[in-house]
C-alpha cells in the first residue's frame, strides 16, 4: 500500500495536481514540493486537466445477460461497478473460455428483471467509509452473498430467488437443446472483456438519425453512459490509451473499442431484432461501439459528475 503523506499545504506548485486526493510532498527551500499522488495503482501527477463531459446515467446488470439497473450513484471497484454481473449461469452448450448463457442464445433473458433484495446494501461495499479512513488505497471487502441475494421478475409474472431451481429449470427448457445449466456467482464482474464500459449519449444520436427511428440506449448495455461537451459521434473513441478522471476520484484508463455482436440488436424491452444497428456498426466502424476501461482508483461516482480527460 502507498504511504500516507502529510496533509496538503496550502500553496502547491503552480501547473501541477494530483489525480489522487492524496499526493505525497517534500520541502524544499521554496516551499512544499508535490512529487506525485498516491492512491490505489496510479501514481502519477497531471499538468492539465480538461472537463470533456458529464455522466449521463449509470447502469449494472446484476444477472449476466438479464435486464440492467440504473442506479443514481454507484461504487466503482477495480473489479467493476459494484453489483454489477455478479451472477452468471454457465451453459454445458457454451464455448471453451465462454461458458456463459446469454441472450445471444436466449433473446428473452432480456426480459427478466433482476433487482437486490436488500437495496440499502448493494450500492457501496459494507466498511467503504472505515477503509477509506483507514489510509488510502486500502481495498475494502465487499458484502456476504446473502447480502447481495437477487430476485428476479420472469415475463411469466413470477419472482423467483435467482438461486430458485424452478428459475434454472425454466431457463433450461426456454434455450433447449439439451442445455445443462449451473448458476454461477463472484464478487468480481462476469463481464465479456474489461470491468468497466462507457458510451456517449452522441454515438446513440448517431444510430437514431442514420437509422431513421429511435435507438433505446439501452441496446448498448454500458455502464456509464456519458454526455460529453462534443456533439461528434464516438468521440469516445479518441479517449482510448487515455486516462480520464470520473467525479473527485475515480480514475479510469481507457483500453480499446468495444467489439459488437447481435446483442446490440435486441431490443431491451420486447428482445425483438433491429439487425440494421450491427450492420451499421460493421460496415462503417470496424464492428466497434463505445469503449472499454480499466479502473486505476477506486471510488463513488454519481448521475451528473464531471469527466476530465487527464494529461500527463
Amino acid at each position: 500500500m502507498c504511504p500516507v503523506g502529510p496533509a496538503p499545504p496550502a500553496k502547491l506548485e503552480p501547473g501541477v495536481r494530483s489525480v489522487a486526493g492524496m499526493p505525497t510532498y517534500r520541502q524544499t527551500e521554496t516551499g512544499p514540493k508535490l512529487l506525485r499522488g498516491c492512491w490505489g495503482a496510479d501514481h502519477r501527477t497531471y499538468s492539465n486537466m480538461s472537463v470533456v463531459g458529464k455522466i449521463e446515467s449509470l447502469w449494472r446488470y446484476p444477472v449476466k445477460s438479464m435486464r440492467g439497473e440504473e442506479l443514481k450513484e454507484a461504487f466503482v471497484g477495480f473489479s467493476g461497478i459494484y453489483g454489477d454481473r455478479i451472477f452468471a449461469f454457465k451453459s454445458s452448450g457454451g464455448r471453451l473460455g465462454f461458458p456463459y448463457l446469454t441472450a445471444r442464445e436466449l433473446e428473452e433473458m432480456l426480459l427478466y428483471s433482476p433487482k437486490f433484495r436488500y437495496s440499502n446494501k448493494s450500492t457501496m461495499p459494507p466498511d467503504l467509509m472505515h477503509a477509506e479512513k483507514q489510509g488510502p488505497g486500502l481495498n475494502p471487502p465487499f458484502a456476504e452473498f446473502s447480502d447481495l441475494s437477487v430476485d428476479v421478475s420472469t415475463p411469466y409474472g413470477e419472482v423467483l430467488p435467482i438461486d430458485d431451481f424452478k428459475l434454472l429449470r425454466a431457463l433450461s427448457e426456454r434455450v433447449g437443446g439439451g442445455h445443462v445449466l449451473t448458476l454461477l456467482r463472484s464478487h468480481r464482474a462476469m463481464t465479456d472483456c474489461r470491468p468497466i464500459s462507457l458510451f456517449s449519449i452522441q454515438t446513440v444520436r448517431y444510430f437514431s438519425k442514420n437509422i431513421g427511428t429511435a435507438v433505446d440506449k439501452r441496446r448498448f448495455r454500458a455502464n456509464i453512459y456519458v454526455d460529453l461537451s462534443s456533439d461528434q459521434s464516438f468521440h469516445e473513441n479518441s479517449f482510448v490509451g487515455q486516462t480520464l478522471r470520473i467525479g473527485s476520484k475515480v480514475a479510469i484508463s481507457i483500453r480499446e473499442r468495444d467489439p459488437r455482436c447481435k446483442m446490440i440488436t435486441l431490443d431491451p424491452d420486447t428482445a425483438e431484432s433491429m439487425p440494421e444497428i450491427l450492420q451499421r456498426v460493421l460496415e462503417n466502424h470496424g464492428g466497434m461501439a463505445g469503449v472499454y476501461g480499466a479502473v486505476l482508483i477506486e471510488g463513488m461516482v454519481r448521475v451528473g459528475d464531471n469527466i476530465e480527460l487527464l494529461v500527463d
